[in-house]
């Protein structure tokens, strides 16, 4: 290449849609420190002298801000996606460094409405990183939705485990300075590649599905190290030097996914160079007639809708499943209705739990750093439930025409048997729950982020996947504080009592013992079987949708696209 091409080339690859993908891995690979509660959590209830039911209701805002993205999707509707990358990478810093200061005691004690409201907004960024990121790769590639939703929801997952290996690297055991991490990291490279991530013409590639396969294989050597990672530092003491080149090979690895983006841009590259063929013995007018006949028809067709346009008078009105409904068409809708139900049930339990893991391991009388292994262990499976999910549900579509929902129904199964395990443990049984709530809480969000996707189209997906997310923190409250902290605060005080002493005796009241966790369990198992039966419900409402092409109207879209095109050329020649 010569000077002038190596530039052009370089400008072609920085705004094309793989080095966009790579981009997005490394935004979402930063944007999951709300997984990371359970690490840190512990540092604020002894600094500040919180009981059970408080620590939770922090978590509940740390919820609540994670999962209502409303907001955020509203502001991608009006706004470039850089304003809402930058806006993401403005909360996270000032959330979570507000949280550090109040920790390392360089600010006065917080209330706890304000230790809420920090939390909150630092949650929230990751909103604004998902609909950045996320929305505008579903867009870019919408006829592999699935697998993409699940690679980028998985590296969400593995960011728990990266983030722990680069705070053992930079700062050691402190915990506290893990809270600071989580606060300048993801909000740096968010602003690295603020201007790169936005919406790209569609064109699909022959090879499309094989090159997120290499991306797929790239990630789960990936989760494997940092599984090696997690065991080996339990095992063996390391040293500083270790956990700098544990922390050096992970960011390798990271990177390695720039290969295949660099490869596939090359190719592009090469295809935009190749002459296009013109028709032989065709008359130029008779393009330009069809052109102007299909431009005609375009302009009636929009002007119609125009004048039939009143989202209020079409709210029961909708469209068949698949086609673009409108934001109230698609929230009032019964499907929606279903999977709010579903998520509730299922992310809210499955919420409770991640958050209750580090508790859940001192009252089981785990030492400290093999509760951080279970806390890791959530990471890494939460990893491989999002891309089994994204990338088995695709294949399940295509061959056997198996509805996404009943996939799901699978999975909220799978969570109750870690939630019974936790309920009732035996020796080493926190593991095998820590690996199973993992993976099924990761599962469900590629899912419930591509069943919307199909069921309700791609016109206001912004606001429609942070919509469908919202039952999540409403499930977190009632679940975590109103049930899991009030049950585990009322055995605390029993074993306070028997001890003969009052909560005034004791800084944080702390529960010990399998009794602290086994009822609210019970009960988090049940409300899950409740939301598997009915996710059950959707994949029967929505079985014959799924028998067919969901994916047809891309294709044709993208096919119709290129003629116009060569069309305009040719009769531009």
């Amino acid at each position: 290449m010569g000077n002038d091409e190596t530039v052009r080339f370089l400008i072609h690859f920085f705004n094309g849609r793989w080095f966009m993908v790579f981009a997005s891995f490394l935004i979402m690979a930063c944007a999951g420190a709300t997984y990371l509660f359970g690490t840190y959590s512990k540092d604020i209830k002894s600094t500040l002298g919180y009981d059970q039911t408080t620590l939770n209701l922090l978590g509940f805002f740390k919820d609540l801000g994670a999962n209502v993205g409303v907001l955020s999707g509203l502001i991608a509707e009006v706004t470039p996606t850089w304003f809402v990358l930058t806006i993401g990478s403005a909360m996270n810093f000032v959330g979570y460094f507000m949280i550090w200061l109040t920790v390392t005691g360089k600010v006065a004690k917080p209330k706890v409405w304000q230790m809420c409201l920090y939390i909150c907004i630092g949650a929230n960024s990751q909103n604004f990183a998902n609909t950045g990121a996320l929305v505008t790769c579903v867009k870019n590639f919408p006829e592999s939705r699935g697998v993409m939703l699940g690679l980028l929801k998985g590296y969400v997952g593995l960011s728990g485990a990266i983030l722990t290996q680069l705070y053992f690297a930079i700062y050691g055991h402190d915990s506290k300075s893990l809270i600071l991490l989580i606060a300048w990291l993801p909000a740096a490279v968010s602003l690295v590649f603020v201007y790169l991530i936005r919406e790209k013409k569609v064109v699909r590639q022959r090879n499309e599905l094989s090159v997120f396969y290499q991306f797929l294989y790239i990630s789960i050597f990936l989760a494997l190290f940092l599984m090696a990672m997690n065991i080996a530092e339990k095992q063996v003491h390391f040293s500083k030097a270790a956990y700098a080149a544990s922390a050096t090979i992970c960011c390798v690895l990271l990177f390695v996914p720039l290969t295949v983006s660099v490869k596939q841009e090359i190719e592009v590259w090469n295809m935009k160079k190749l002459p296009i063929e013109e028709p032989s013995e065709v008359k130029v007018e008779k393009p330009k007639k069809e052109l102007d006949l299909v431009q005609d028809k375009t302009a009636k067709v929009d002007g119609e809708e125009k004048e039939t346009k009143s989202c209020f008078l079409t709210v029961f009105s909708p469209p068949p499943r698949g086609e673009d409904y409108t934001i109230l068409q698609a929230l009032l809708s019964t499907d929606m209705i279903i999977l709010f139900v579903a998520t509730f049930c299922g992310l809210g339990s499955s919420l409770t739990a991640v958050d209750n893991l580090g508790q859940i391991g001192e009252s089981l009388g785990y030492p400290n750093h093999t509760v951080s292994s279970f806390v890791s262990l959530v990471s890494i499976w939460n990893y491989f439930g999002r891309v089994f999910s994204g990338f088995v549900s695709e294949y399940l579509l295509a061959k056997y025409k198996l509805p996404r929902p009943l996939m799901m129904t699978l999975v909220l199964l799978l969570s109750c048997a870690g939630h019974l395990l936790i309920a009732f443990p035996v020796p080493g049984s926190v593991y095998i729950a820590s690996i199973l709530m993992g993976f099924s809480f990761g599962a469900q969000l590629p899912l419930l982020f591509a069943i919307i996707s199909e069921l309700f189209g791609l016109k206001y997906y912004s606001t429609l996947f942070n919509c469908g997310q919202l039952a999540s923190p409403l499930g977190s409250y009632i679940l975590n504080v109103r049930v899991t902290g009030m049950l585990y605060d009322r055995e605390a005080l029993k074993q306070l009592t028997a001890r003969g002493l009052t909560r005034k005796d004791v800084k944080d009241l702390t529960c010990l013992g399998s009794q602290c966790y086994k009822l609210p369990f019970v009960i988090l198992a049940a409300v899950t079987f409740f939301g598997a039966l009915v996710s059950l419900g959707l994949a029967i409402r929505t079985r014959e949708f799924y028998k067919g092409d969901i994916y047809k109207k891309f294709r044709e879209s993208t096919e119709s696209e290129s003629d116009s095109r060569k069309a305009v050329e040719f009769v531009g020649k």
